[in-house]
């Protein structure tokens, strides 16, 4: 009998490249996702991975054994849902979770307490990790939920044994302090009243560094970028304390200070949420409480970030 755990660590090496990173994405060391491969090893009599540079590659076998897992995994998946349906749909166990980071904080940290008053037996784990990296565990089985995102517009790679649905709009506003020009008009901002006033930005390379360079594409105005920083917390100390603006992701923003004011663009640059799981894990309950609550909190996140 193939041991399953050994199967999930060869699908994390083979996407990882390397035993180290397989070991990081699982939550194990080296060693011992190194023991589960020699395990599988014995269990299949031929050798699954070969030494490549400083890293190692799948052998014939192993690649084989790879490209069956997915049906082995929801094969399995299938037969856990079935036993649990007897429990009249009650959601229980452990729910492991993968977001990035401001969706834990705009989407998934609101529900919790929510979600823990009406499925008092589920417990929900939640990790970091970028949409790519969320969706290779969802489907190597290391985690059941991923929220990830179409970064600049372009959707990630769904693997074909996942399905995933939109929870929520992320759109970016203008912050600035109140008494800034611009918090004067009563309406959605351009790009050209924009234009002469200096920022604080995240950093080149990040989403939302796009999302500003986009702001000014059409026009031949070089914007006035004073600050860099990565954390929006930062990012509104320095609007609070000086006469810079920001462009702040809604779900991504802290409470704003009470000298401090948000305000719509007339094009906003704009992501939208996904929420993705194996097909084989469609009847879950723990999933499907978990997209309950998403759904809602998402609705509910929109209104609360275009109020301010």
């Amino acid at each position: 009998m193939i041991d399953v755990a050994a199967l999930r660590a060869l699908g994390s090496v083979a996407a990882c490249g390397t035993l180290a990173r397989a070991a990081e994405e699982l939550g194990f060391t080296a060693s011992a996702i190194s023991q589960q491969i020699k395990r599988l090893e014995r269990q299949v009599g031929v050798p699954v991975l070969a030494p490549a540079g400083r890293g190692v590659v799948l052998t014939p076998a192993g690649r084989a054994l790879v490209d069956c897992a997915p049906e082995v995994f929801q094969a399995i998946e299938r037969c856990v849902h079935a036993a649990t349906s007897l429990a009249q749909g009650v959601p229980r166990g452990t729910l492991h979770v993968v977001a990035f980071s401001t969706a834990i904080r705009g989407l998934l940290a609101p529900l919790l307490a929510r979600l823990s008053q009406r499925c008092p037996q589920l417990r929900v784990h939640v990790s970091e990790q970028d949409p790519d990296a969320a969706l290779r565990a969802v489907e190597a089985g290391a985690a059941d939920l991923a929220l990830v995102h179409d970064a600049d517009g372009l959707p990630a790679v769904l693997p074909s044994a996942l399905t995933q649905r939109p929870v929520h709009v992320d759109v970016g506003d203008v912050v600035m302090r109140q008494t800034h020009p611009l918090a004067r008009l009563e309406r959605p901002l351009s790009s050209g009243d924009l234009a002469e006033h200096p920022w604080v930005t995240s950093p080149p390379g990040t989403l939302c560094h796009q999302w500003f360079r986009r702001l000014f594409a059409a026009g031949p105005v070089e914007p006035d970028v004073r600050h860099a920083a990565d954390d929006f917390a930062t990012q509104l100390s320095l609007v609070e304390a000086t006469d810079v603006i920001a462009l702040v992701p809604r779900l991504a923003r802290p409470p704003l200070g009470s000298g401090l004011v948000s305000r719509p663009l007339q094009t906003p640059p704009r992501r939208e949420v996904c929420a993705a799981w194996r097909r084989s894990a469609q009847a879950s309950p723990a999933v499907r409480a978990v997209l309950s609550e998403l759904g809602s909190e998402g609705d509910r996140g929109f209104r609360r970030g275009a109020d301010s």
